[in-house]
């Protein structure tokens, strides 16, 4: 009796089609509208792309994998915190060493700079309300939606250039920030360059001062070009 139960399960199983894995929950953000943070994950995808944006970036993680969008919520709400998420503590994490992650805590701001940092964090919040609905609609009405070439277009359209480089600099940080910031997840941006992150206490040897990172990942072709020439690098 057992063999021939054991039998019939044994079919069922083979025979039965395995239930499809639940999607993944969107991440919750701060700041961001679950559109407005979409919006951004696409336009910063287009400015530092991974194996999901470009299948010639497989194994070179991008804005997506270092979860640049994340970085931006997170410092756009910085000041929601006590203390505010501005200045990591330190003076070291435990990457490289033994105990606690020191930089895990944030230092709190004094009365001026908790002033300076609440119309510096405004003003960026206000860019980004007004970035993301310019670039909707140059898409037609959702960024999110138009091919990728489409995208590179607007982002280097001259009305939204001051916005495109505000997130030129903002997925460069989220990139190869400190991970303690919202981004550079898993330490993928640092991955990518070779870069072993903050190493404090012990420091850096005489060789690894000298030594050279190698070329450059970052090459000067199709958006990246273009923000450039937006920025007067070139």
């Amino acid at each position: 009796m057992f063999i021939v139960t054991a039998t019939v399960l044994a079919a069922t199983a083979c025979t039965t089609s395995p239930k499809p894995m639940p999607e993944p929950e969107p991440p919750e953000h701060r700041f961001f509208t679950p559109h407005q943070a979409a919006v951004v994950t696409a336009a910063t995808a287009r400015i530092a792309p991974g194996p999901r944006d470009d299948p010639a970036e497989k194994g070179h993680p991008g804005a997506r994998e270092a979860d640049v969008t994340g970085y931006i919520d997170a410092m756009l709400a910085a000041l929601q915190d006590d203390p505010p998420a501005v200045f990591a503590g330190g003076p070291w994490s435990n990457r490289h060493t033994s105990g606690p992650n020191l930089m895990a805590s944030f230092a709190a701001l004094d009365p001026v700079a908790k002033i300076a940092w609440g119309k510096r964090l405004a003003t960026w919040r206000r860019q980004y309300q007004a970035g993301i609905e310019a670039l909707d609609k140059l898409a037609g009405g959702d960024f999110t939606k138009a091919a990728k070439d489409k995208q590179d277009k607007i982002l280097a359209t001259a009305s939204v250039s001051t916005f495109t480089s505000l997130l030129f600099e903002h997925t460069i940080e989220g990139l190869y920030g400190a991970p303690e910031y919202g981004g550079n997840r898993g330490g993928s941006g640092w991955k990518e360059i070779g870069f072993p992150g903050d190493i404090q206490p012990r420091g850096y040897t005489a060789d690894e001062v000298e030594r050279s990172d190698g070329v450059d990942p970052v090459e000067n072709t199709g958006i990246i070009a273009d923000v450039i020439k937006l920025l007067g690098v070139v």
